[in-house]
């Protein structure tokens, strides 16, 4: 997993302006990448920012980037506390919803869709896409709108200029240190 990867999938979770991403990749060696993993988040750690392994299968890694801050921050809304209440998690235990999405992503035959709230999608399109069985949306981005379209494509806008700015500066020599917002 490279450098690379985290500010092509990433960027807006570096700037701060998302609470995590998630994304998929290569994995040779899970002992590979748990080193990876290591150093990044020696680096990253010290800004807010931490780097997980959410599973590992069939040679590929789903790599969670989040703010810790920014995930207690959106587990307090009521919808989104109710949410993951009904499956199980404890939202006011940050690090332990996160080891529940840990189990439930190794255990569930169906892919734990409540992820969008770790993501920092707003938790009523996170309902309606669980609840509409992700069809009847309004429109698709980073995630599929079912409240308020206009401020949904806003945001997709301000993650797409984010990313092409972190690609062309990292291109350009900036480290993911420099580039990474603490917070």
């Amino acid at each position: 997993m490279s450098e690379e990867l985290i500010i092509r999938h990433c960027s807006p979770t570096l700037a701060g302006l998302k609470t995590g991403s998630l994304f998929s990749c290569r994995c040779t060696s899970k002992q590979d990448l748990t080193l990876e993993i290591r150093q990044l988040n020696k680096k990253l750690v010290p800004k807010g920012l931490r780097i997980l392994p959410l599973r590992v299968w069939n040679g590929r890694a789903l790599i969670y980037v989040c703010r810790l801050s920014g995930l207690a921050k959106d587990f307090s809304d009521v919808q989104a506390k109710r949410l993951l209440e009904s499956y199980g998690y404890q939202p006011e235990k940050t690090n332990e919803c996160i080891l529940h999405l840990i189990q439930r992503l190794q255990t569930e035959q169906e892919f734990p869709h409540e992820v969008g709230l770790f993501l920092g999608y707003p938790p009523s399109d996170v309902c309606a896409f669980i609840e509409n069985k992700a069809c009847n949306q309004k429109c698709v981005g980073c995630w599929k709108v079912y409240g308020n379209e206009e401020d949904a494509k806003k945001i997709f806008d301000q993650y797409d200029k984010c990313t092409k700015l972190y690609c062309d500066q990292w291109k350009n020599g900036k480290s993911i240190e420099g580039l990474t917002i603490a917070g």
